[in-house]
């Protein structure tokens, strides 16, 4: 009996220094949120329709997240107000893109757009990738997608991204080697949002989909931020606003006829101008999602070579821009240089031949002077404009046929004679 006993005893101890040596040992997951730090937010798109974010802003809330764009050539229509209104009244301002491809090549076609729809923009937060529709992917196809967008959007726009996830597909779906990008997670109806094994912490939490805000008619998202959403600071995204244009004798306006299916996003290549430019030149154009066939649109596009040039694609570059700025069309680049499979897909490095139509000084008098291209910001006036460029306000106004000059729009490209 006495030898049992002390077998018992042995035995037992043994077990005890296997249960405290795995607790020591194994990894633990300290999951929350990544500081002590909660900032309320919000995150909007066109069902909120119109916004007053003074009464938001004075409600509490400290960040917004805008929806920009979707797919390949949706942009929300309300995006432009929604930006210029948030931070009118001083929120802390982010992006975010509902990702629709199916592919690795969609993946970069969607990154590239929407480094596009958000240039010349101001950001405070990660860019957000929303990518939540998976249709039939398998889990190796969704990861792989998901990598290649946000590598590519980063690459675009030299800003950190942030994966916006349901609580679900974080735990089952996206793979641990996303993890070096952020998680913004939504998980409803729980005192704190549910570990997934794979994220230490999040930088955001989704908490209902139901929310309630002053100045917002409706349900809206409701989150929390922590200070790992935040930039380091304020980050102008890089925007090509001033561009050299040919000179007036070697441009066209031509009368474009919507055909079934087009988009303006992709007219705007074909005829390598800007969606903006062409929204400018017609008033008819309300929403720049929606135009339909048989509509007629005044497009600015170039002709009469002076020479080709040999261009090496620069960060940040898309064809339309290139064209833009040597006065020629994305389809003229594109059947010069058979290297470009896809137009929306350009690298870095890559060397183009290219027609230089571009003739970006005119002499008057003892003047030379260089039009530009200029991409209207929010606050500009057309004074102000034209103090800083040499000009005046009547010339500005009939060189673009500005009916009235005190009314002036953010994201709307003017042509100016830079005579400094």
């Amino acid at each position: 009996m006495k030898h049992k006993h002390i077998f018992k005893i042995t035995l037992l101890s043994f077990v005890f220094l296997i249960i405290f040596t795995y607790f020591s040992f194994s990894p633990t997951y300290a999951w929350g949120p990544s500081s002590n730090q909660i900032y309320q937010g919000i995150d909007v798109s066109n069902w909120q329709r119109n916004i007053d974010f003074n009464a938001v802003k004075n409600s509490g809330i400290d960040v917004v997240y805008i929806k920009s764009s979707e797919g390949r050539s949706f942009i929300d229509p309300y995006f432009e107000t929604n930006y210029n209104n948030a931070r009118a009244n001083g929120l802390k301002v982010g992006f975010y893109h509902y990702v629709t491809a199916r592919s690795i090549e969609q993946a970069r076609e969607q990154a590239l757009f929407f480094e596009n729809v958000i240039n010349g923009k101001h950001v405070d937060c990660r860019l957000a990738m929303d990518f939540e529709d998976f249709g039939n992917l398998s889990v190796s196809q969704i990861n792989e997608i998901s990598k290649v967008f946000l590598e590519t959007l980063e690459s675009a726009t030299n800003i950190k991204a942030v994966i916006y996830s349901n609580a679900y597909s974080a735990r089952t779906i996206f793979s641990s080697e996303l993890t070096k990008y952020p998680l913004w997670v939504a998980n409803y109806g729980v005192s704190t949002p549910g570990s997934n094994g794979k994220w230490d912490t999040w930088v955001g939490w989704q908490y209902t989909s139901t929310g309630t805000v002053n100045g917002i008619s409706g349900y809206v998202d409701r989150n929390q931020f922590t200070d790992g959403i935040f930039l380091s600071t304020d980050i102008h995204i890089p925007d090509s606003d001033i561009k050299p244009i040919p000179d007036d004798n070697t441009s066209n306006t031509i009368t474009y006829t919507v055909k079934s299916g087009d988009t303006l996003s992709q007219i705007a290549l074909n005829y390598g101008t800007t969606v903006s430019s062409i929204v400018a030149l017609n008033p008819i154009i309300k929403n720049p999602n929606l135009i339909y066939p048989g509509q007629q649109f005044v497009i600015q596009t170039n002709s009469k070579s002076s020479g080709t040039i040999n261009y090496t694609v620069k960060k940040g570059d898309t064809l339309s821009q290139i064209a833009l700025v040597y006065g020629t069309s994305v389809s003229s680049i594109v059947s010069q240089n058979p290297i470009i499979k896809n137009p929306n897909l350009i690298y870095p490095g890559q060397v183009f031949i290219i027609n230089n139509n571009s003739n970006t000084s005119i002499t008057g008098g003892n003047n030379s002077c260089g039009k530009i291209l200029y991409k209207i910001k929010y606050g500009d006036t057309l004074s102000e404009i034209a103090l800083r460029y040499g000009d005046t306000v009547e010339e500005i106004a009939t060189l673009n046929n500005i009916s009235n000059p005190n009314m002036i729009y953010a994201g709307s490209i003017i042509r100016i004679q830079n005579c400094k």
